[in-house]
């Protein structure tokens, strides 16, 4: 294995006529989630990765500038914080350490700081500034969420249904209402915000955590996403690997090559083996054959379903299912080599790892319901990361690694701005589109374009290149609205790993619960695999 994760193999050579108790397709954080769980079990394990090294959107890169780190996709993780699973796997003993920024989040609104600290204390008196009273609110959210949290990320994260997780979530809700509490969770982040809040500081919080995923501000789910991310931010904080993204997948692959798993970067796999309704293992596209008693599919439910799978293996109502199958918005995303700190009208009292960037709640939902109409926001709300605020060993002392990325339609039918953007996302358009975000940072750091010394723009398509998983620049595998969600994604019925194949597993964020690295979906679909093979063990004849 070799630093960046590339990998070699000897005994699975092309031709090989080993079989493997597994193969799993797709070495981004669910594939390598899912091939340590089942070399835990002391299965025989083969993952199979298209591109040169593993990590899929979890890596680092060097390509911005030398001397700069900049994490390609993915920077920070609370949902591995809180993950189970994740945490189960020990991974600071395979070279994973955590690094925090001084302040969780923050968001500039007007000449002043609204701050996410992971002492809620801090936190507090931030929010106060704003709206005398907030800060008391703050900490009376954050008793709720202490008394349910818990349970609730347990819940997000199990198999569907939850069934342990959510009789424990309702043991505890008659500590925080009851019902009450339930409507909380069911409330959209306008009025959520709003009817907790009535300063601006919490406000631009809350709505902003909710920007996360692509709910609309004012629909149901989009109120849960702000409630987590912000209690997840103030609780285990927005913790970023210590020397790159990149770091955490390397710590995973260790683990499961350790512990005898094999890896085979390179290597893409085109189809899927299926006889008689069950997977036989796959095959790649230079010819080679993988046998194998299941298989786990760490990749785009399109790809699966669309291309990898044959369409008579599948029933007609998931051929139907996947012709609505609907992915979350693209993404253009812009990394800057900075030569000195990012200079803010006003300095934050902690320093923030992460920023969100939009005046008002009432601008983050006008971007937002721009980019769901099929516009290209005029002034797109940004979410960014000072990288080397969060860990100083991301660039030479006094400079700061910096990125900003925002949402773009898949399907664009106007520029609501005066560029003129049609959606091809060239080199041309992902340029003129990097400057107009440039142009919101140099709005609140004046002075910003002067330290500009390396920049790199990533669209839709540049993303999809490096990941094929992430579809048109969409980074969550499908939309993350409720009518995806649970028993409805990828297509309603499912809701599971398991697929209509026995033996193959969606393993991808295509799969309940979605997007977000805490490898719940490759969790889940390795615990499906090896439940479903004690099942046949003790069947008369194996099947």
């Amino acid at each position: 294995m070799t630093e960046d994760g590339r990998t070699t193999t000897g005994s699975d050579d092309a031709g090989s006529a080993e079989r493997w108790d597994a193969v799993v397709v797709g070495a981004g954080p669910n594939g390598l989630v899912a091939a340590n769980r089942l070399v835990d079990a002391g299965w025989s394990v083969l993952l199979l990765e298209a591109q040169p090294g593993v990590g899929g959107a979890v890596r680092s890169d060097r390509d911005v500038h030398p001397e700069f780190v900049h994490d390609t996709f993915s920077a920070f993780y609370p949902l591995a914080g809180v993950s189970p699973t994740i945490t189960s796997f020990g991974l600071e003993d395979h070279g994973l350490t955590w690094r925090h920024a001084p302040a969780v989040l923050g968001h500039f609104v007007g000449d002043r700081w609204a701050l996410l600290h992971r002492d809620r204390e801090v936190t507090a008196r931030s929010l106060d500034a704003f709206a005398t009273g907030d800060g008391q609110a703050w900490l009376e959210l954050c008793e709720e969420w202490d008394a349910v949290g818990d349970r609730l990320v347990d819940g997000l994260l199990s198999p569907f249904p939850p069934v342990r997780a959510g009789l424990g979530l309702a043991a505890r809700l008659p500590r925080v209402g009851g019902l009450e509490m339930v409507r909380t969770l069911l409330t959209p982040a306008l009025d959520l915000a709003h009817q907790r809040f009535s300063g601006s500081g919490a406000q631009v919080l809350l709505a902003g955590n909710a920007g996360h995923a692509d709910i609309p501000l004012d629909a149901p789910g989009s109120g849960l996403m702000a409630l987590m991310m912000s209690m997840m931010g103030q609780t285990v904080g927005f913790p970023v690997p210590e020397g790159g993204a990149g770091r955490l997948a390397k710590a995973l692959l260790h683990r499961f090559t350790s512990k005898g798993g094999r890896v085979r970067t390179s290597t893409e796999v085109t189809r899927v083996l299926v006889e008689g309704g069950r997977v036989t293992g796959v095959e790649t596209r230079d010819g080679d054959r993988h046998a194998a008693g299941a298989v786990l599919a760490d990749v785009a439910v399109q790809h699966l379903y669309g291309r990898m799978v044959a369409p008579e293996h599948l029933p007609e109502r998931v051929r139907r299912g996947m012709r609505r199958f609907q992915m979350d918005p693209g993404t253009v995303k812009v990394d800057w080599a900075l030569s000195g700190p990012i200079p803010w009208r006003t300095a934050p009292e902690h320093a923030p790892g992460t920023v969100h960037v939009a005046d008002s709640v009432e601008e983050m939902t006008r971007a937002l319901t721009q980019v769901h109409s099929g516009a290209v926001p005029a002034r797109p709300f940004m979410l960014t990361g000072q990288m080397t605020t969060s860990d100083p060993t991301r660039s030479p002392r006094g400079t700061e690694s910096f990125w900003a990325y925002t949402h773009v339609p898949q399907v664009v039918s106007t520029d609501a701005g005066e560029d003129g953007l049609v959606g091809r996302w060239d080199h041309d358009e992902n340029e003129r589109f990097a400057d107009r975000m440039q142009a919101e940072m140099e709005r609140l750091a004046p002075g910003f374009g002067d330290l500009v010394a390396a920049r790199r723009v990533l669209g839709p398509h540049e993303m999809e290149s490096l990941d094929a998983n992430l579809v048109g620049g969409g980074v969550g595998g499908g939309t993350a609205q409720l009518h995806q969600q649970l028993v409805f994604r990828p297509v309603p019925g499912l809701g599971r790993a398991e697929t209509p194949v026995k033996g193959l597993y969606l393993a991808s964020a295509s799969a309940h619960p979605g997007g977000g690295v805490h490898g719940a979906c490759g969790n889940n679909a390795a615990r499906a695999a090896l439940a479903h093979a004690r099942v046949r063990r003790a069947l008369p004849f194996g099947r």
